[in-house]
């Protein structure tokens, strides 16, 4: 059987600026890696896809996601933030988890994610046990995901204690020992933190020197809310000398233009989930901030018990919020706005190759390059909401959503073909979804303001 994948005719959208785009090309893929990109490649004895009226391009990154949600997705279609964190949180929703309901979650979320073009993410775990770490990470193995597991810290009824802030290093150390010793891999580890706006201070220090320990990124949420512009933590973290380039902040809403500018200069990241963060009032959406600042923000989805798992809807959110922040500055100046300050390409590449480098995955996969992982998506430009296409990027990214998705390949393998998800029975998974999320809600019951039929 031939390990090799011949891509042709597509419409190829690489995002490396070396290579550029192409009307049409073909792409080469050997084993788990781009081996050529080229019009009219002459290949033999390789399996032929036919990319004729497809846009190709990367597979979307998505940097910041809860995916055991999915299990208890769109309950929080109307909570504020005070509301959603009461509700799965702190001894609520979260702690009924078992670890076979953690399997199930991230086994469902995981498959959501790459039927909507997302070969990797984020998953920004709530850890309860060992026993539940375990079931986790399977999940994310079997469903064929590329995912950075950022092992967390409990969710229970004690989180607030000075005790239960103490992370037990232990079972991190097992951890990465056990799953994650090989980068060569689809999984790689980081650290999810309360970070000092959630945390003694002591502990946040403490998690971050783990973390590079560990040698993993280290992500925690930030600077959003009444917090963030009270705790002044960029600073406090610039001046212990903690600030650099394995540091990932979510949301990051409120920060001071300076602390904006030592991100920027540290390498360190923020990830903006824009949809989530105007819903239940995080703040504005750091998009713009950021990029005056030197730094280039990367996009993730967040809580998807409020939202779908898609990276089409982060986009337009990211693209439009900022645009609306600076046109009204500029008519409160009395001026109509002449010319938008972020174009979708920008956009485009914050939730691919922006992604990758915020995870530190640059190095394989953001652009179709030859020698990098092929991690790619096939859009149908047939569909009625595609065509004519005049301008790819602005299909991609004003028009496009998951219906449009015709295929998902993750480092060379195909995971979805024809519109269609493989290698799974998608009804026995909606069993064990439907069975777990009974299970949960029976011991919870199902939240105030949910409207269940």
């Amino acid at each position: 059987m031939t390990n090799k994948v011949l891509i042709q005719n597509g419409c190829l959208l690489t995002l490396d600026k070396t290579i550029g785009e192409f009307k049409k090309a073909d792409i080469l893929i050997e084993g788990t890696k781009i081996a050529a990109i080229e019009p009219e490649l002459k290949v033999s004895d390789c399996e032929v896809v036919d990319a004729s009226d497809m846009i190709v391009m990367p597979g979307f990154v998505d940097t910041h996601r809860h995916t055991w949600e999915s299990l208890v997705r769109n309950v929080g279609a109307d909570w504020s933030l005070q509301k959603y964190l009461s509700s799965i949180y702190y001894g609520n929703i979260g702690a009924q988890l078992r670890p076979q309901d953690g399997y199930v979650a991230n086994l469902l979320g995981a498959l959501e994610a790459l039927d909507a073009g997302v070969t990797t993410l984020l998953d920004w775990s709530m850890i309860i046990s060992p026993d539940h770490t375990d079931e986790l990470i399977r999940a994310l193995q079997e469903s064929g995901i590329r995912a950075v597991f950022a092992h967390g810290t409990s969710g229970d009824g004690e989180y607030w204690s000075r005790e239960s802030q103490i992370r037990h290093p232990k079972d991190s150390r097992r951890v990465k020992k056990q799953y994650f010793s090989s980068d060569d891999q689809l999984l790689t580890m980081g650290l999810a933190i309360r970070g000092p706006e959630f945390s003694s201070w002591e502990t946040a220090v403490d998690d971050i020197k783990l973390a590079r320990e560990l040698d993993v990124i280290c992500t925690m949420h930030l600077g959003f809310g009444t917090w963030g512009s009270v705790d002044r933590s960029i600073e406090k973290l610039h001046q212990a000398g903690l600030l650099g380039p394995d540091l990932n902040f979510v949301h990051a809403n409120t920060l001071s233009d300076g602390e904006y500018k030592r991100i920027a200069d540290s390498g360190a990241s923020i990830s903006v989930t824009p949809e989530i963060e105007m819903m239940m009032g995080h703040g504005y959406p750091a998009t713009g901030l950021f990029l005056e600042k030197g730094g280039t923000p990367a996009l993730g989805v967040d809580v998807v018990v409020s939202t779908g798992g898609d990276m089409f809807a982060q986009m337009k959110f990211a693209l439009q919020a900022e645009r609306s922040r600076n046109n009204e500055m500029t008519l409160s100046n009395g001026n109509m706005p002449e010319e938008l300050n972020i174009t979708a390409r920008e956009v485009l590449e914050f939730s691919t190759i922006g992604g990758a480098r915020t995870l530190g995955l640059d190095h394989k996969i953001g652009t179709l390059s030859p020698g990098k992982e092929a991690d790619l998506i096939m859009i149908r430009t047939t569909d009625l909401n595609m065509f004519p296409v005049n301008d790819p990027v602005g299909a991609i990214v004003q028009c496009a959503n998951i219906s449009n998705v015709d295929s998902v390949f993750v480092a060379g393998k195909a995971v979805k073909r024809n519109g269609r998800m493989l290698h799974f029975d998608m009804e026995h998974l909606r069993k064990l979804a439907n069975e777990s999320r009974d299970y949960i809600f029976s011991k919870y019951g199902v939240p105030e303001g949910s409207r269940p039929l």
